[in-house]
């Protein structure tokens, strides 16, 4: 993923908390809770990694921040805002949103696939254009190679940088990212890893990503928070998370520690 210059949103900069859990819950209609009590804050700037097993209430958490669902108890707070007072769908365009499968419209250019939210907020077309253009080459994708393809002519990797240019067409100050790179191949996957901490660093957004790969959090996490059964066990920088003693982070460490014995021996 290559830079580019970038201009950043008038967002209020009053504090350094980007979002805010404040007791969160959320259960179904017949009572069953997915997520129980999470209180966190998300500093303006990092990453924070929501890592857990399957179940554990991540990818429900992404969807309480950007108000795909409204929390059953307590409150969430984007900018100091709860989501609640927030009009969804001006929240939903300030917040980028990347998932697994990626969800291009098939029947759309990369180019409209890209440029859909800033076309969405009455962007003049040029500058849509050149928006898209500068999207595409910020995720290592030539311009003129790639803006009229369909989704159906792109590798797994092409989709998935065309779905994080799509994210950051407003230049939206929060992204979240539900297990992104999971479907693709290792070395695809290892590469894009690598280039997203570079784009991290480089864009300064506050992003949330989600995934159940420990060494993909220790990688790209400024902090992590390890969820379990809908309970925040912990969080900690990649350093801390490493020595902590707590029975469930061990097992995840343990893991760790198994598969590179497991290389090891295979070598």
């Amino acid at each position: 993923m290559q830079g580019a210059a970038w201009v950043r949103m008038n967002w209020p900069i009053e504090n350094e908390v980007a979002i805010e859990c404040r007791g969160v819950g959320y259960a179904l209609n017949g009572g069953r809770a997915l997520v129980h009590g999470l209180s966190f804050e998300v500093r303006r700037g990092e990453t924070l990694v929501l890592l857990g097993r399957s179940g554990s209430g991540k990818t429900t958490t992404l969807k309480l921040i950007n108000r795909l669902l409204d929390p059953t108890s307590g409150e969430v707070l984007v900018e100091g805002r709860a989501t609640t007072a927030w009009d969804p769908i001006r929240l939903r365009r300030h917040i980028g949103y990347v998932i697994q499968e990626v969800g291009l419209f098939p029947n759309m250019t990369v180019e409209r696939n890209v440029g859909i939210v800033p076309e969405l907020e009455d962007w003049p077309e040029e500058r849509i254009h050149a928006r898209v253009e500068e999207l595409l080459r910020l995720v290592g994708l030539d311009p003129a190679e790639f803006t009229g393809r369909r989704p159906r002519e792109l590798s797994g990797g092409q989709r998935q940088r065309v779905g994080v240019a799509r994210a950051l067409a407003a230049d939206p100050p929060i992204l979240l990212m539900d297990e992104p790179f999971g479907a693709l191949d290792p070395v695809t996957r290892s590469e894009l890893q690598q280039e997203f901490r570079q784009l991290a660093a480089r864009l300064a957004k506050t992003i949330v990503f989600v995934t159940h790969d420990l060494r993909e959090a220790l990688l790209l996490g400024t902090r992590i928070a390890l969820l379990a059964e809908g309970r925040l066990v912990a969080i900690h920088s990649p350093k801390e998370f490493l020595r902590a003693s707590d029975p469930e982070i061990q097992q995840f460490v343990s893991s760790l520690d198994l598969s590179k014995r497991d290389l090891s021996a295979e070598s």
